[in-house]
């Protein structure tokens, strides 16, 4: 019961996390494109690579950690769907070059911020 408990806190944190960050990024750049939802993805997926890393090669960790960060921080706090919906949106309105780039620049951004953050895992283990 305690993992549910944990997803839970986790999924609340980034969720909070999520929202209050999307807002603050589009307030201040604007919405054209995504940006909140593109930080946001990027930045998890650096999260999660620096956090699995760390807790991989640290097996002495409490194992509630993977349940609290990963699963449930991280999996509240990245927005696939809200990038997806995003892009359709754009495409729909005949924005297809800032779709293409959406799609394009998260998957390559957000790749390279999760190698990073692997290697950042790395170091501080």
């Amino acid at each position: 019961m305690m993992r549910y408990l944990m997803v839970g806190v986790g999924g609340f944190l980034g969720a909070v996390a999520r929202f209050w960050l999307g807002g603050e990024i589009s307030q201040r750049m604007g919405t054209l494109f995504p940006y909140g939802t593109f930080v946001i993805n990027v930045s998890g997926s650096y999260l999660l690579g620096l956090i699995l890393t760390v807790l991989i090669e640290n097996a002495h960790w409490n194992a509630s950690w993977r349940y609290l960060i990963p699963i449930g921080f991280i999996g509240a706090y990245t927005t696939f769907s809200t990038f997806e919906w995003e892009t359709f949106q754009n495409i729909q309105s005949g924005q297809f070059l800032i779709g293409g780039l959406n799609v394009a620049l998260s998957v390559f951004v957000g790749f390279l911020a999760l190698w990073l953050g692997v290697l950042t895992g790395r170091i501080l283990a």
